[in-house]
């Protein structure tokens, strides 16, 4: 069966990365993770970031890359992720009219992933709990979204946390699009009574990791990624937390 490399979305990071990018994806590496997914890049060149990734034997899995990145500088966000070997881009969300615009949504991601396509990389959308909740005609959203495109022309980063939050079964969208899920946001949550909700280091929240990471090795996914959109201890900490569970409860080893 297969095995999924272990990952860290820099979001998680963000206040960390805008203060010194180097010495926090150091601290990355130390602690065990094998890969790195951006949520931008510090003003760094292609070449500087590619050095300091092979410096530290960090892969880059990918990129988050909004839409107006995709519209506006996409030669700029191919260059980048050529140089350090990503081999997925993700489209992190789209807004309401973006979501009702269907038809053109697809036309645009086609083109994108067309072009991402040349260079071998595969383009994802990464949901939130709104293409959950949200309907497209008599469907979900994502499934309508998802039943318009090809496998080929689009993959899916699927976000079990969110999946969770909207009322839906993370396992059976797993299995659902088996074959079409190379990356997976692992994150755990609490929801409460009133509707708020608390995102958690692993292990710590309502969320079946086990069976989710399960389905999801039976999925063909190859990596997992941790994210923690909010944190209330310090961030590196929780992303510690997060790798010491995964250590106990997951044997993984590096994707290639």
């Amino acid at each position: 069966m297969n095995k999924m490399g272990i990952g860290l979305q820099l979001y998680t990071l963000r206040n960390e990365m805008n203060q010194d990018v180097a010495t926090t994806l150091q601290k990355v590496a130390e602690m065990g993770y094998e890969g790195v997914e951006f949520a931008g890049y510090y003003n760094f060149s292609p070449e500087q970031l590619e050095k300091l990734l092979n410096n530290l034997s960090l892969q880059a899995i990918g990129s988050h890359v909004s839409m107006d990145r995709l519209r506006n500088h996409l030669a700029e966000e191919i260059a980048m992720n050529v140089a350090i070997g990503s081999r997925y881009v993700i489209c992190p969300g789209i807004n309401q009219e973006e979501r009702q615009s269907l038809p053109e949504t697809v036309a645009f991601f086609n083109k994108c992933s067309e072009q991402f396509r040349k260079h071998g990389i595969a383009f994802g959308f990464h949901n939130h709990y709104v293409e959950f909740t949200e309907a497209y005609g008599d469907q979900i959203w994502f499934d309508a979204f998802f039943g318009s495109m090809s496998p080929e022309n689009m993959k899916s980063e699927l976000d079990v946390c969110w999946v969770h939050k909207a009322g839906c079964d993370p396992i059976a969208y797993l299995e659902k699009y088996a074959g079409r899920v190379p990356l997976l946001h692992l994150k755990d949550i609490r929801k409460f009574a009133d509707g708020t909700y608390q995102t958690l280091e692993l292990g710590r929240g309502e969320m079946n990791l086990p069976a989710i990471m399960r389905a999801a090795e039976k999925a063909g996914t190859r990596w997992l990624i941790v994210e923690q959109d909010d944190c209330d201890l310090p961030a590196l900490e929780s992303v510690q937390i997060s790798m010491n569970w995964l250590r106990q409860n997951y044997t993984f080893m590096e994707v290639i």
